[in-house]
């Protein structure tokens, strides 16, 4: 396994990557579908969440395009690409894993 910082940008992406998996979102509401989806458990702070969406742009795994937000402000709209569609479920698997490991060890140490 990684560093922890790698453990922490993986999920990352992978929440991003479900978030956007329906329909495009804006930054905001990626941060906010994901709060919500979580019971208010998961806070995605901005200093996070844009610099994953940019280097997930340059990867190829979202594509972004300017539109107005519900409240008719500019804004840029996220949307997964092919690629990014195979990366979620990379992502997914990967997570599936990893969760399945931990819960092995907290149920038999």
């Amino acid at each position: 396994m990684g560093k922890p910082n790698d453990l922490l940008q993986g999920t990352l992406d992978l929440l991003i990557l479900r978030s956007l998996a329906l329909n495009p979102l804006h930054g905001w509401a990626i941060a906010q579908r994901i709060e919500q989806c979580s019971g208010q458990v998961l806070l995605v702070q901005q200093g996070s969440l844009y610099p994953a969406l940019h280097r997930m742009e340059e990867q190829g795994w979202i594509a972004a395009e300017w539109g107005e937000s519900e409240n008719n402000r500019r804004a840029k709209f996220y949307a997964l690409t092919a690629e990014g569609r195979a990366r979620l479920e990379h992502e997914r698997k990967q997570w599936d894993r990893l969760s399945g490991a931990v819960q092995l060890v907290m149920e038999n140490a």
